[in-house]
C-alpha cells in the first residue's frame, strides 16, 4: 500500500517531469525506429534493419540520463530535466552506446518474434516463444542494473555486467517484480492491438516514463543499498 501511495505520489508531483523525459527519450529513439518500422512493413527491410542499428547509437546514453533523472525523483531530489539530462548523456553516451545498440537488437527482436505471432501467426512457430519470454524476462531483470550503475558508478563496463548479473539474482523477487511492473504497460498495449492504438499517443508522451518509473522503484534500492550511493552523494 504504501508503494502505491508512493507512485502516485510521484507522478502526481513529477508528471511534467515524467512528460519531458518521456519526450527527450523519444527525440534519442526516433531516428532508429523510425527506420526499423520502415523495415518492419517491408521497405528496404534487411538494409532498414541494419541501418536502424545503426543510428541506435544514442539509446544506450538516453537510458543512463533518463534513468539517472528517475532515481533523482524517487530520491526526492530537486531536479532540472534539461540540465541533468544532457550532462549525464554527455558523460556516459560513449560507454553506454554499444551496450545500447545490442539493447536495441534485442528488444527489436522480440517486436519482430511477438508482432509476427500476433498478426502473422503463420510466420513463427508457437515453440519459439517460450525461450522468447525466458529471454525477454531475464534481459528484463538484468538491463535496468547495468545501466543504473553506469549512471552512479566509475566501473568498466566490463565489471559492470558481472555485477549486473550477479545483482539481478541476488535480489531475484525484487529484480522479478521490476521487470513484471515495467513490463506490463508494453504488454496490455501488444496483446490489445488494435484496440490499443486509441491510446498510442498516452504512451509516446508519458508510456517509457511510467514503465521505468514502475521498474525502478522496485530495483533502485536493492543498486542504492548495494553501492551506498546516496551515502556516498551526501558526503
Amino acid at each position: 500500500m504504501k508503494g502505491i501511495r508512493r507512485f502516485f505520489g510521484l507522478v502526481g508531483g513529477e508528471f511534467w517531469g515524467l512528460v519531458r523525459l518521456n519526450l527527450l527519450f523519444c527525440a534519442c529513439l526516433l531516428p532508429s525506429g523510425a527506420v526499423f518500422l520502415a523495415g518492419l512493413f517491408g521497405f528496404y527491410s534487411e538494409i532498414a534493419l541494419f541501418i536502424s542499428l545503426l543510428v541506435a547509437f544514442p539509446v544506450g546514453g538516453a537510458v543512463v540520463a533518463y534513468f539517472f533523472c528517475i532515481t533523482k525523483m524517487l530520491r526526492y531530489q530537486p531536479g532540472y530535466i534539461w540540465h541533468d539530462f544532457k550532462r549525464k548523456f554527455r558523460e556516459n553516451a560513449r560507454q553506454a552506446a554499444m551496450p545500447g545498440i545490442l539493447c536495441t537488437a534485442f528488444v527489436y527482436a522480440q517486436v519482430y518474434l511477438w508482432g509476427t505471432f500476433l498478426f502473422g501467426g503463420a510466420g513463427i512457430d508457437a515453440v519459439w516463444l517460450i525461450p522468447g519470454a525466458m529471454f525477454l524476462l531475464v534481459f528484463s531483470m538484468v538491463a535496468p542494473y547495468f545501466f543504473l550503475q553506469v549512471a552512479y558508478i566509475d566501473l568498466k563496463t566490463k565489471q559492470i555486467i558481472i555485477n549486473s548479473v550477479l545483482l539481478s539474482f541476488a535480489s531475484a523477487p525484487r529484480s522479478f517484480m521490476g521487470a513484471a511492473m515495467g513490463g506490463v504497460v508494453w504488454v496490455a498495449f501488444f496483446v490489445l492491438l488494435p484496440q490499443s492504438l486509441a491510446v498510442a499517443p498516452l504512451l509516446l508522451l508519458f508510456g517509457f516514463s511510467l514503465s521505468w518509473l514502475l521498474n525502478l522503484m522496485w530495483l533502485w534500492p536493492a543498486v542504492n543499498k548495494q553501492f551506498r550511493i546516496e551515502e556516498t552523494l551526501r558526503r
